[in-house]
């Protein structure tokens, strides 16, 4: 891809939740279903801050897909690129459940996909996680004080706010599991 961009030292901005959000995040949605329908597509899901309607968030859509197996993760890569999807794996060295992708417009992260095997736990994760926050006002506004707060702190540094939004999230995972 060539091309260089200034993406990976994006600052890490909150914004107010914007309604545009879901609507762009459906549209990357049916294009990669169409794009993925011959890969063996189990399904694919916005997840991510943006997928939280009232959620304070940085403007980037999250969208995580399920494939049966990654037999022919080659040719989707080959496939997503051709389609403006930058694959990233030196994201991927620490989470080999997925495959990473990033969606540049101007410059900027627009979206984010992340690819899992159909028997991925984080599936799961992912999406109870989104919907603890769905179904609690009171999570998302715990969780969008603590987004502000650490992009304040590491506005520059994307796995360090990263980092210290895990215990927050682990600890509503835990309490789903203990339920």
């Amino acid at each position: 891809m060539g091309q260089a961009f200034n993406w990976e030292n994006e600052p890490i901005f909150i914004e107010d939740a914007n309604e545009c959000w879901q609507v762009r995040a459906q549209a990357e949605k049916e294009h990669l279903v169409e794009l993925l329908a011959s890969y063996h597509l189990v399904d694919i899901e916005h997840i991510g801050s943006t997928a939280v309607p009232g959620l304070a968030a940085k403007p980037i859509i999250d969208l995580m897909a399920k494939v049966k197996d990654f037999n022919q993760i080659e040719p989707i890569i080959n496939l997503l690129q051709k389609h403006n999807w930058i694959h990233v794996p030196t994201h991927e060295g620490e989470h080999e459940w997925r495959k990473y992708f990033i969606k540049i417009h101007k410059n900027k992260r627009m979206a984010h996909l992340h690819i899992v095997e159909g028997d991925s736990r984080k599936w799961d994760e992912h999406l109870f996680f989104r919907d603890a926050l769905r179904s609690s006002p009171t999570l998302v506004s715990e969780y969008a004080a603590l987004k502000k707060k650490l992009a304040e702190q590491y506005s520059h540094d994307r796995e360090l706010y990263t980092k210290n939004k895990s215990a927050f999230i682990q600890s509503v995972i835990k309490q789903g599991n203990e339920s």
